[in-house]
């Protein structure tokens, strides 16, 4: 089973691209985020015609999730619960869709961006990371897997260059240990150990040519899911040419379930 995370930075924009990636690299089921767009915007027969099924989430020309399987969608989830929501009066983003795929539990998750340490936007995001690590603490029993945009570089060498960032968020300490605390309770990152180099490329600055990216994009798996992972890459080359995303796929290959 093939698995993929893809932040597209607009689904309608990028359709084609979306559908030529599927067939190329024979992906089972694709987790998108930022398809800013709902559900009834967005081009979807011909991902039907090729035999996925599609669950999406969105609100309006911001953020927005999606589900995209040709093994199965079911019992689909808008959200997580306790969510919290942003803005005032809250409302609860397009970030989070969940579904059963091939037996696997998979979640779609765009983590908010946090914007600047001193926003309220930074608040927001460490209380959505929070929230979500309680809920996710009922799923780690089950094979489930965690994967999407978490708008967080764990480590100092998922960054071209931290001392950039020292004033920026991404790289903050409680960021950080928000991702930890994940790891902390018994999910793993699959990813890292089989698909080194960066996830994101800002379109300032030819940073893709120069290679000045950061590894934000990740797949956190439970332990039924972690021990069925047979490798993973990048797929570099849907970052590069007109009209690419800012964000490079990353795929996931799984042996079957065991009998």
């Amino acid at each position: 089973m093939r698995i993929a995370t893809w932040n597209v930075n607009s689904l309608r924009s990028r359709i084609d691209r979306v559908e030529a990636f599927l067939e190329r690299h024979d992906v089972d089921v694709l987790a998108v985020q930022e398809t800013k767009a709902r559900e009834d915007q967005l081009p979807l027969m011909g991902l039907q015609a090729r035999g996925y099924d599609v669950a999406a989430h969105g609100l309006d020309q911001w953020n927005g999730v999606a589900l995209i399987s040709r093994v199965g969608l079911e019992d689909v989830s808008v959200g997580f619960p306790g969510q919290p929501g942003w803005g005032d009066p809250g409302v609860v983003e397009a970030r989070a869709l969940g579904a059963t795929c091939g037996g696997i539990r998979i979640w779609s998750l765009y983590v908010p961006n946090g914007r600047k340490p001193d926003d309220p936007h930074y608040v927001y995001k460490l209380d959505w990371l929070s929230r979500l690590r309680e809920a996710s603490a009922q799923w780690l029993d089950t094979p489930t897997a965690l994967v999407g945009d978490w708008n967080i570089c764990p480590t100092d060498d998922d960054v071209f260059d931290v001392a950039q960032f020292k004033s920026s968020t991404h790289v903050t300490p409680p960021e950080r240990a928000a991702f930890q605390r994940f790891l902390d309770d018994g999910w793993a990152e699959v990813t890292r150990a089989h698909a080194p180099g960066y996830t994101y490329w800002d379109y300032y600055r030819q940073r893709f040519e120069r290679d000045r990216g950061l590894k934000i994009d990740f797949v956190l798996g439970s332990a039924g899911l972690a021990e069925r992972v047979t490798g993973a890459f990048i797929d570099r080359d849907e970052r590069a040419g007109q009209g690419a995303s800012d964000h490079a796929p990353v795929v996931v290959d799984l042996t079957d379930a065991p009998r």
